[in-house]
C-alpha cells in the first residue's frame, strides 16, 4: 500500500492506477525464490485482465497501463520501482540487477502525473517496493534480499512527514510476502513464524496499537485495501478456490466490499496482489 497518503482520513484514496502488461520472457526468465512450474502465460494474462478489469471498470479508477518488455521477464511486477505517498514518489533501485531498468519507464508516467520524483541514485542502496508498507502513519521497511539499510534510509529522507522503522525480513522474499495493510488500522498477517515474528518487530517499533486480521495462509496475507468514496472500504484479496481458509476470515470483515482476485500464475514466480500496482490519489483537476 506505499503509494497513498495525505492523513489517515484519506487513507486508502486513489484516483490512478499504474499497472503494466506481461511480457511472454516472464514464463522463462522471471526471478523466483524456489524452482516450480511453469507460469501457464494464457492463464496469467487472464487473470492480470481480470485485475485490471476490477480497478478500472469496478472501482473507476484511472488506470495507466505501460506496455510489456520483453527485455524485463519481470516488468509486470510494477510495485518493487517507485513508492508513491502523497505528491511524492521515490523510484527506487531494485535489488535485483536485472530489474533495475524498469524504473524507465514507471518514471516516465509517474512525471505525466506531475508528482514530485526522487530518484535513489545511491549505489550502495537497494529497495523494493514490495518491502514497503505504508500504514497511513509510517513506513516499516523490510531489510531483505531485496532491500537494505542504505534503501530504508533514502525512503526516510524522501517521507520525512512520517517515521520509519526497520523489520529483518529471513525466510520470504519481501516484507509483504506475507502482510499488508486490510484497513485504515489493520494489518493483515500470515499465521507462519517469520510473520509473527515480523509483526511483533513492527509492534515494538511502533507508538501506535494496530488491530491486526491473521490469515492461515502467508500469500493470502497480501491484499489490497482501497478507500473509494462511491464504493466505501474496498479489499481486493486472494480467491477461495486458491486459499479457502484464509478467504473466510476476510468474509468476516462487514463494512468491506469484498473482491476476491485470483493470482496463481504469478505466484509461482513470487508475484502477489500488491505487485502489480502502483496506486496514486491526485487532486481532482487533474
Amino acid at each position: 500500500m506505499a503509494g497513498l497518503g495525505g492523513g489517515l482520513a484519506a487513507f486508502g484514496r486513489c484516483t490512478h492506477a499504474v499497472v503494466r502488461a506481461l511480457p511472454e520472457s516472464l514464463c522463462r526468465q522471471a526471478l523466483r525464490s524456489v524452482a516450480g512450474p511453469e507460469v501457464d502465460l494464457a492463464r496469467a494474462e487472464r487473470e492480470h485482465q481480470l485485475y485490471v478489469g476490477v480497478l478500472r471498470g469496478k472501482l473507476g479508477l484511472q488506470v495507466l497501463e505501460l506496455p510489456a518488455d520483453e527485455s524485463l521477464p519481470d516488468c509486470v511486477f510494477v510495485e518493487d520501482v517507485a513508492v508513491v505517498c502523497e505528491e511524492t514518489a521515490l523510484l527506487t533501485r531494485p535489488g535485483a540487477p536485472s530489474r533495475r531498468k524498469e524504473v524507465e519507464a514507471m518514471k516516465r508516467v509517474l512525471e505525466s502525473l506531475n508528482l514530485n520524483i526522487v530518484e535513489m541514485v545511491d549505489e550502495n542502496a537497494t529497495l523494493d517496493g514490495g518491502d514497503v508498507l505504508f500504514t497511513g502513519r509510517e513506513f516499516f521497511v523490510g531489510l531483505s534480499k531485496r532491500t537494505n539499510q542504505r534503501g530504508a534510509e533514502i525512503l526516510a529522507d524522501t517521507f520525512k512527514d512520517y517515521a520509519v522503522s526497520t523489520v529483518p525480513v529471513h525466510d520470504s522474499l519481501h516484507l509483504k510476502s506475507f502482510c499488508s495493510m486490510a484497513g485504515p488500522n489493520l494489518i493483515a498477517i500470515g499465521s507462519s513464524e517469520a510473520a509473527q515474528k515480523a509483526l511483533k518487530t513492527m509492534q515494538q517499533m511502533s507508538d501506535h496499537r494496530y488491530d491486526k486480521l491473521t490469515v492461515p495462509d502467508d500469500a493470502a496475507a497480501n491484499c489490497i485495501y482501497l478507500n473509494i468514496p462511491s464504493k466505501g472500504h474496498v479489499l481486493l484479496h486472494r480467491a477461495p478456490e486458491e486459499y479457502p481458509e484464509s478467504a473466510k476470515v476476510f468474509e468476516k470483515l462487514k463494512d468491506h466490499m469484498l473482491i476476491p482476485i485470483a493470482n496463481t500464475e504469478l505466484e509461482k514466480v513470487d508475484g502477489s496482489l500488491t505487485c502489480c500496482s502502483v496506486f496514486i490519489n491526485k487532486a481532482s483537476e487533474l
